[in-house]
């Protein structure tokens, strides 16, 4: 694989798994009643997930253009990671949600 390959890769795989890290920090965060922390980890989750949409999109316009990207289980584990942690996050988002408003109703 070359090097552009494997920043490629590697950008999917680590900006992938810090968001998810940030959105499993947040969780953390909301069961112990942070809501402002988890609000700031849920903001650095979708942060670290622009950066990895940045290098996914690059490499779309890339394909656009008629640069093929050769696929193989590295680029297949990268776009893995990319996709769980965008549902991870999301569903951290709903979990908060629901944990805010439960927070709220026990201080009534």
């Amino acid at each position: 694989m070359d090097d552009a390959r494997m920043e490629v890769v590697m950008g999917l795989i680590m900006h992938g798994g810090n968001a998810k890290g940030q959105a499993y920090q947040a969780i953390q965060f909301a069961k112990a009643g942070k809501f402002d922390e988890a609000d700031e980890a849920i903001e650095a989750a979708s942060q670290e997930l622009k950066e990895a949409h940045d290098v996914q999109t690059d490499m779309l316009t890339k394909e656009a253009q008629g640069e093929h990207t050769e696929i193989d289980l590295y680029m297949v584990h990268g776009q893995d990671h990319l996709m769980n942690a965008i549902t991870f996050k999301d569903m951290a988002v709903e979990l908060i949600a629901l944990m805010k408003r439960v927070s709220e109703l026990e201080d009534k």
